[in-house]
């Protein structure tokens, strides 16, 4: 059975971003990650426009669905989520998450989401302030806090970009996940659980491990 909807706000939940799994093992890594009791994964999608690199499509992403029931969280770094969005629900993804900076009617924006049977993230840059979320955050499933510069994997973690976790937490309450990327490693989960994260994408702190088993239950260690 696919997982339809995110998991209860407030779960501490491990969401692996494939952005740096083997590409050429993609179905085997997922089945990897399940069996350590992940709930989601974390899909980078990339346009080469919005952010400087070019990932995955809706075709390798259907494949994928072939593969795993896991909740598929599709981030969109795409200057025209719009325009792609039903391609990636039509390929099986359970969440788009598309970034306040490319969207000038975001409430409308969640609604047809929402209208296509998945949930709805609003994302922010490191160097967006949270007042561009105020007012349609409550509209949201989820508030994505980028803390490095979205398109490439490793980047160091940003500090400041984390404490508006703190302030996002604020405003949408405990019923709203916020959701963290970028540098979340054992050392940096603390930080944004302490700042009120309750969903931690890791990318290489996962898949450049050996075993991922391990690298993810010591992140859920570290949350504690």
């Amino acid at each position: 059975m696919i997982k339809r909807r995110l998991p209860k706000p407030g779960t501490i939940e491990v969401n692996p971003s494939i952005l740096a799994a083997d590409f050429a093992r993609l179905a085997d890594e997922l089945a990897v990650v399940e069996k350590a009791g992940v709930k989601m994964v974390h899909l980078d999608i990339m346009d080469g426009h919005f952010v400087p690199n070019i990932t995955i499509g809706p075709p390798v992403v259907e494949k994928l669905r072939e593969h795993s029931n896991l909740f598929f969280d599709a981030h969109l770094m795409i200057t025209d989520p719009r325009k792609y969005a039903p391609a990636f629900v039509k390929a099986g993804v359970n969440n788009i998450t598309f970034h306040i900076e490319v969207e000038k009617k975001p409430a409308e924006f969640i609604r047809i989401l929402h209208g296509m049977g998945v949930t709805a993230g609003v994302c922010l840059n490191p160097e967006t302030p949270v007042k561009a979320i105020e007012k349609i955050a409550h509209l949201a499933d989820m508030i994505l806090v980028m803390t490095v510069h979205p398109g490439f994997g490793g980047q160091k973690f940003i500090v400041s970009a984390a404490k508006k976790i703190r302030t996002v937490r604020n405003i949408v309450g405990p019923k709203i996940r916020v959701e963290v990327d970028g540098g979340i490693d054992v050392k940096t989960t603390p930080i944004v659980v302490g700042y009120g994260a309750d969903t931690l994408v890791a990318g290489r702190a996962i898949f450049g491990e050996k075993n991922r088993i391990a690298a993810i239950n010591a992140i859920r260690r570290a949350s504690k």
